[in-house]
C-alpha cells in the first residue's frame, strides 16, 4: 500500500461526536458538540475537552469551573450537529432542539436526559494550546440509562448506539470486531 503525505491539520479520525453542557453562575446553560474529547486519567477519573476561546461554551466553562459530557445516540445525531453549528449567544439550544435539560447530581451544568451516559466533570485544569485551550475535569459523577447495561452491569455500546465524527460526516459503530485482549488469550 502506498502513503501519500498529508497535512498535518488533517484530523485523527474518528473522534466521538460529544454534547458537552454547561451553565453559567446565573443558570443560563448552554450545549456545545466536541469531537475533541477523550479520557485522559483513571485515578482520578478524568476527561478532556478541547474549547476554542472564540466558543459561547468557552467563557461559561472556564468561569464555572465545571461541564458534563453527555454521549448522544444515533437517534438524536440531527440535534446534535444543531449544537455545534449554533451559536448559544443568541440561541436557547435546548428550547430549538427539544432535548431535555435534567439536573445533576453534583454540578450545576443540566444533563442531557436523551444523552445514555452522562459524566459530570470538575476543571481541575486548563491548558492553552494555540487555537483550543483544554479543560481537564475531573469526573465528579456519572449516570447511565439502566437500558444499555448488561447483565454484568457493563455498558453494552450496540444498545448505547453511540456516534463518532470523522470528517466530514458522523458514523455509527456498526458491530464489535474484537475484545480487549483477545489476540493474548491462550486456547
Amino acid at each position: 500500500m502506498a502513503k501519500v503525505l498529508g497535512k498535518t491539520s488533517d484530523p485523527l479520525f474518528p473522534l466521538p461526536a460529544m454534547l458537552i453542557s454547561c451553565a453559567d453562575k446565573k443558570g443560563n446553560r448552554n450545549l456545545i458538540t466536541l469531537a475533541w474529547v477523550s479520557k485522559v486519567c483513571a485515578e482520578p477519573p478524568m476527561l478532556a475537552v478541547a474549547v476554542r476561546p472564540s466558543r459561547h461554551s468557552y467563557s461559561i466553562i472556564k468561569d464555572s469551573g465545571e461541564f458534563i459530557v453527555n454521549v448522544p445516540t444515533e437517534s438524536i445525531i440531527r440535534q446534535v450537529d444543531f449544537c455545534g453549528n449554533t451559536s448559544g449567544k443568541t440561541v436557547d439550544k435546548f428550547k430549538e432542539t427539544g432535548l431535555t435539560p435534567q439536573p445533576a447530581s453534583k454540578v450545576k451544568a443540566p444533563l442531557v436526559k436523551e444523552c445514555p451516559a452522562n459524566f459530570e466533570c470538575i476543571v481541575r485544569q486548563s491548558v492553552r494550546l494555540g487555537s483550543h485551550d483544554l479543560f481537564i475535569g475531573e469526573v465528579v459523577a456519572v449516570q447511565v440509562d439502566d437500558s444499555i447495561v448488561d447483565s454484568q452491569g457493563k455498558i453494552d455500546y450496540i444498545k448505547a448506539k453511540p456516534v463518532v465524527y470523522a470528517a466530514p460526516g458522523y458514523w455509527n459503530l456498526a458491530k464489535q470486531i474484537g475484545t480487549y485482549g483477545y489476540s493474548v488469550k491462550k486456547g
